[in-house]
């Protein structure tokens, strides 16, 4: 993986439409590009990341005239890859955001978020979401190895709860016949490790991507490369009815486990 410093003229980015997964306002991005590689996202197959290296001095700027609403910190990509070990860009931001008394929603995968509680500990109104696919460690190195184990991503949730930082689970994405059978286990999990809530989305197949997850199906799962031609025949998304059965299966068992499927 290569580095390479960047200036950027910009970073926050206003939501024009009602965000209703995350409940956002702004969203922002200390990197681009992802080095984590998770093999269900199309933002991570560049080799080279972006640092944006004057992103302190620019979102302090921007805050000075911003209207007050809640920034969602890693919108495209993970603010804690593994870059942020020796950048700390995301640390100097989350300083900014907090003299500015802004509230934010952190998403991530990495337990790398847990250095930065005593920034987190002192923000008005801050909430982190831990991002997985799957409980099952197998699967897991299939999709996401170069990622903190799924073990490693909930016992953050856990520590973060209990020093009064709202923490939740997004089931993000939903990978159609390879996850399903495993939903409640993932649900009953978050509970377990103190969770406030559960997030989830369906995988969405875009442009290129399509064709690098059908790889990825036919090297390791043949026997569902023709589920997921017909699932996703017309569309990046799943049909209407895989969307409405996972939906209702969420739903269900946050009430059983007495879990909010909402932030």
């Amino acid at each position: 993986m290569n580095y390479k410093p960047i200036q950027c003229n910009f970073l926050l980015n206003r939501i024009t439409t009602k965000d209703k997964l995350f409940n956002g306002n702004y969203t922002l991005d200390p990197y681009q590009n992802c080095g984590f590689g998770c093999r269900y996202c199309d933002s991570t197959y560049d080799e080279t990341i972006y640092i944006k290296t004057n992103a302190a001095q620019i979102l302090k700027k921007e805050l000075e005239t911003t209207e007050k609403g809640i920034i969602i910190v890693g919108s495209v990509v993970d603010p804690y890859q593994k870059a942020e070990e020796s950048y700390n860009i995301t640390r100097n931001l989350l300083e900014i955001i907090e003299q500015f008394d802004f509230p934010c929603h952190i998403l991530t995968k990495s337990n790398l978020v847990l250095r930065d509680i005593d920034i987190l500990s002192k923000m008005n109104n801050c909430a982190v979401t831990m991002s997985m696919a799957t409980t099952n460690q197998s699967v897991s190195d299939i999709f996401e190895k170069d990622v903190p184990l799924p073990m490693e991503r909930l016992e953050t949730i856990e520590k973060l709860s209990k020093i009064g930082i709202k923490s939740g689970l997004a089931v993000i994405p939903i990978l159609p016949f390879i996850v399903e059978d495993e939903l409640e286990n993932i649900v009953k999990s978050a509970k377990k490790h103190k969770a406030h809530y559960i997030l989830h989305k369906h995988l969405e197949l875009k442009g290129d991507q399509k064709g690098i997850f059908m790889k990825i199906l036919e090297e390791f799962y043949p026997n569902l490369v023709e589920k997921y031609e017909r699932l996703y025949k017309d569309s990046y998304m799943p049909d209407d009815t895989f969307i409405s059965k996972i939906n209702s299966t969420i739903e269900k068992l946050c009430v059983k486990y007495k879990l909010k499927n909402k932030i």
